[in-house]
């Protein structure tokens, strides 16, 4: 859980987070929408992965992230439990 607080943490991770909700983007898609460095985003995206906030499947020459909703689930169902 500690990892995915940390990566909810950073506001350009929540944007990565936010553009994902249309669909699954590749890196270079996702780093032409920021003023960041490729290895910037792929920093961020690395750390949205390892708090499975987002998944990666290679096509081809590309990676493809898309959001794993079953640990946004968990999250609000373990959030909603503090408000009973």
């Amino acid at each position: 859980m500690n990892a995915l607080f940390k990566a909810l943490n950073d506001p350009t991770r929540r944007a990565i987070l936010e553009r994902l909700r249309a669909g699954p983007l590749t890196a270079g898609t996702i780093a032409e929408q920021f003023q960041f460095s490729a290895p910037t985003i792929s920093h961020h995206l690395d750390l949205l992965r390892q708090a499975d906030l987002v998944t990666s499947q290679k096509q081809g020459q590309f990676v493809l992230y898309t959001l794993n909703m079953t640990v946004f689930d968990e999250l609000l169902g373990w959030l909603v439990q503090f408000k009973s």
